[in-house]
């Protein structure tokens, strides 16, 4: 890879409820798809700078980060996605914004195989940052 060479870096919050249910949402682009609270950092942010950031749009809430799970390679969208359990600062509704449609808590079996294994990972986090390549 040379030095000019550009690829995406993403920060997601796994957030769940009393049930142990995964927040997702569904976007309003692409492919509407539902998909963790996050997204690309911007130029000169930190990846916790970028998770603050993103769920402070995306659902009008503060969010305290609690620690980073894994580090995951995504071909089809050449980036890497930084993958955190976070929980929220207070009990204000959630406020999304033009960017999803809705939010539901899903059980881990609902979720698709490689946001599941991101989010058990999360969930059984042992100290140690895992990673992988989908």
């Amino acid at each position: 890879m040379g030095f000019e060479d550009r690829y995406r870096l993403s920060a997601h919050a796994v957030i769940t409820n009393s049930a142990g249910e995964v927040l997702q949402l569904r976007a309003t682009y692409a492919d509407r798809s539902w998909g963790l609270p996050g997204g690309a950092l911007e130029p000169g942010e930190t990846v916790h700078e970028a998770l603050l950031r993103e769920c402070r749009e995306e659902l009008g809430r503060e969010v305290s980060i609690g620690y980073l799970s894994g580090v995951y390679y995504h071909r089809a969208y050449h980036s890497h996605a930084f993958i955190f359990r976070a929980g929220f600062c207070d009990e204000r509704r959630i406020c999304l914004s033009d960017e999803h449609s809705e939010l539901r808590f899903f059980p881990l079996e609902e979720l698709s195989s490689v946001q599941r294994q991101r989010v058990e990972e999360c969930l059984n986090f042992d100290g140690r940052v895992r990673s992988a390549r989908f």
